[in-house]
């Protein structure tokens, strides 16, 4: 198995990529820590991850706590040791229209969930992963960062941030062995799904962006896990700093 007995944290993983990671990575044999603010809905991917013969834990998180944040590395290295790959995976987005009508509440909520988490997982995993002689931090971005689509511009952003920090921070970590890449997906089918459409989800509005990827579908969670999996594993060993396009060729 390509993660065995390697220990994953995954953000977010309560539903969507978050869940569709969490279970490939369990599937490839490594204990997971299902981090989410759902409850009901991380306990159901524990269950789903255990009843397939994996090993997972429940750890209540808000992504945009410090003190969340520091609870949930502590949580993990006390149940399993240590942390070799930490998914920054937990996103939020404003309902597609004008970006002058999104209120400030929002665009806070936005950068807090999409960046500011990245910088508070930093603080508390890099030090964990140092000492261990290294480690995989991977962030979960958007092609919205690379080829941004009206309508979502606060959410553009935030990705586009997504994808430099982890080119930075790709950079400053080599040193410690930290490898840190990003997955860039094109549109999703997850919940946050009819905010992006900025109407109902129906066939018809799916169609609409689907005529602008190349490939002709959306991205599904099992794309985004298969390439998570991929970077996270030790194939990927000289893989680093890199924004990955899962996208059906959208950004090509």
């Amino acid at each position: 198995m390509r993660l065995n007995n390697k220990v994953a944290v995954v953000t977010g993983a309560a539903s969507g990529f978050g869940e569709a990671i969490a279970k490939r990575f369990a599937k490839e044999g490594a204990k997971v820590v299902i981090a989410d603010i759902n409850d009901n809905g991380a306990a159901r991917v524990v269950s789903d991850i255990e009843n397939a013969g994996g090993t997972a834990k429940l750890q209540h998180c808000d992504v945009t706590s410090k003190d969340d944040m520091t609870a949930l590395v502590s949580a993990t290295v006390e149940a399993y040791g240590r942390i070799d790959i930490f998914v920054n995976n937990a996103g939020y987005t404003h309902e597609r229209g004008r970006f002058l009508d999104v209120d400030e509440e929002t665009f806070q909520r936005i950068y807090d969930t999409n960046v500011k988490s990245i910088y508070l997982s930093a603080l508390s995993v890099v030090p964990h992963m140092r000492a261990a002689g290294g480690g995989v931090i991977l962030n979960i971005a958007s092609t919205a960062g690379v080829r941004p689509r009206p309508g979502l511009t606060w959410y553009n952003g935030s990705k586009g941030a997504a994808i430099t920090l982890t080119k930075s921070m790709a950079a400053e970590l080599a040193g410690d062995k930290i490898r840190v890449c990003a997955i860039n997906p094109v549109m999703g089918e997850t919940g946050l799904l009819q905010a992006f459409l900025g109407k109902a989800d129906t066939p018809e509005n799916r169609a609409e962006v689907e005529a602008g990827i190349p490939l002709g579908r959306l991205s599904k969670p099992e794309d985004i896990a298969n390439a998570a999996l991929y970077l996270a594993s030790d194939e990927a060993a000289f893989i680093t700093g890199i924004a990955l396009e899962v996208d059906g060729g959208r950004c090509t």
